[in-house]
């Protein structure tokens, strides 16, 4: 075993004595504050790729804004009189200058923004699937638990310098590097000051735990749980 693997189960290990899972808390300076016992039914589910996949698609789909749309030949101005007589002209038939086979006509089998893409997933397998997703997440040590996150007032330059304090930790030296996706944090509650201080920081997304969906957990490299017991409760009503 490498010395880093060594340090990485320092962040998160499963007690074999009480088949608990736990992990250690932080504060905003990286520094440990103590550690906390995680749910099974939220951290603790084996890895099902389909499943996740078959949501993903689901979750995709549904929130497909269609803007490409093509008009039918009923839907082309003009057209109505017939171009030339039906016989005698050598010509081939034609009924309208509208038909998609004429320049200026209507496009046949063209993308539409009446489409509906909703796709519709049993909630069931929509909650297994996303604590399916935050148990891989957190095997592979891309979940950072945080006491607090608390600006007397949105400072940015706050904001930055907690995320390099906790980059400090081994496994997350990417959280403050990271142009894109870098971390998502999930807010026990709606906090206005943290909102501001990190919404000029284009790598971080953040919203309430209550809110984190699948796709959240899927485009975002690192996912940061702020007040993991208040949290904890909230993604385990995600499930009754």
């Amino acid at each position: 075993m490498t010395t880093n693997t060594k340090e990485k189960k320092v962040i998160k290990r499963v007690s074999k004595t009480t088949n608990t899972l736990e992990a250690t808390i932080y504060n905003l300076k990286g520094a440990s504050t103590g550690t906390i016992s995680l749910p099974e039914k939220v951290f603790g589910l084996s890895w099902n790729a389909d499943l996740v996949h078959q949501v993903m698609h689901s979750m995709m789909s549904s929130a497909r804004q269609p803007i490409a749309h093509t008009k039918t030949r009923g839907e082309v101005r003009g057209g109505g009189k017939k171009p030339w007589r039906q016989k005698g002209t050598g010509r081939a038939r034609h009924g309208s200058t509208r038909s998609p086979l004429w320049i200026g006509g209507g496009v046949a089998h063209g993308p539409r923004k009446d489409k509906n893409y909703d796709r519709k997933i049993n909630k069931t397998m929509k909650t297994k699937a996303f604590m399916t997703l935050l148990s891989k997440k957190w095997k592979d040590g891309e979940v950072l638990f945080v006491d607090s996150f608390s600006f007397s007032s949105p400072k940015t330059t706050e904001a930055k310098t907690a995320l390099v304090s906790l980059a400090k930790n081994v496994g997350f030296e990417k959280l403050s590097t990271k142009p894109k996706n870098a971390v998502f944090i999930a807010l026990a509650k709606k906090d206005i000051n943290v909102e501001k201080s990190f919404r000029n920081i284009g790598s971080v997304a953040l919203d309430e735990t209550r809110n984190l969906n699948l796709l959240d957990v899927l485009n975002h490299k690192f996912i940061i749980i702020e007040d993991p017991i208040e949290s904890m409760k909230v993604l385990e009503n995600k499930i009754q």
